[in-house]
């Protein structure tokens, strides 16, 4: 009897200790104290029309539909203020296709994939005390996206490749802010 007590203590002990992982996503490194965020529009550093509206609608999206956390767009009644600046941005061809000549046609070669890279400067801070909560001043984002026309119309105001780039950014962006990366 006694040691079926002792194995059953020790199944109970290592269910409530578990293993030290988290799912991403889901462990909040920032103060319990932390109910609403603002999310003022990010400063835009570079030459990409309006990349910080689309930056920051999608960060604030991310925030509301991946944590507890309210967020407002001025720092009037929150309790923290994620700032942030968009330093770079550069879209390099990755992957190129070319079509061969034909006898009225020189052959032509175009980018099928493009990296894109950008470099932030992010912020988050309690607005009361001005204790920095999160801050990275080299927040750097790099991913691959496909494209179906030209290299030109990648950052075209209306494309969706810019939109799944926003979207991908303030995921990572939100993970690191909520899980202190």
């Amino acid at each position: 009897m006694s040691r079926a007590f002792a194995v059953l203590t020790l199944v109970a002990t290592a269910a409530l200790c578990g293993c030290g992982y988290h799912i991403s996503g889901h462990n909040d490194a920032l103060p319990k104290t932390i109910h609403v965020i603002a999310v003022p529009a990010l400063e835009n550093k570079t030459t990409s029309y309006r990349i910080e509206q689309r930056l920051t609608a999608a960060t604030i999206h991310q925030f509301l539909t991946s944590t507890r956390y309210k967020i407002v767009s001025t720092d009037i009644g929150a309790d923290a203020v994620l700032r942030g600046k968009v330093l770079t941005v550069e879209a390099v061809p990755l992957l190129f296709v070319t079509t061969p000549a034909t006898a009225t046609e020189a052959s032509t070669t175009r980018a099928t994939t493009m990296l894109v890279t950008m470099r932030c400067d992010v912020t988050l801070t309690e607005r009361d005390t001005e204790k920095i909560l999160y801050q990275n001043d080299n927040f750097v984002f790099r991913n691959e996206y496909e494209i179906s026309t030209d290299v030109k119309s990648f950052f075209e105001e209306q494309d969706p490749a810019l939109d799944r780039m926003a979207q991908d950014f303030a995921k990572r962006l939100v993970a690191a802010i909520t899980e202190n990366f």
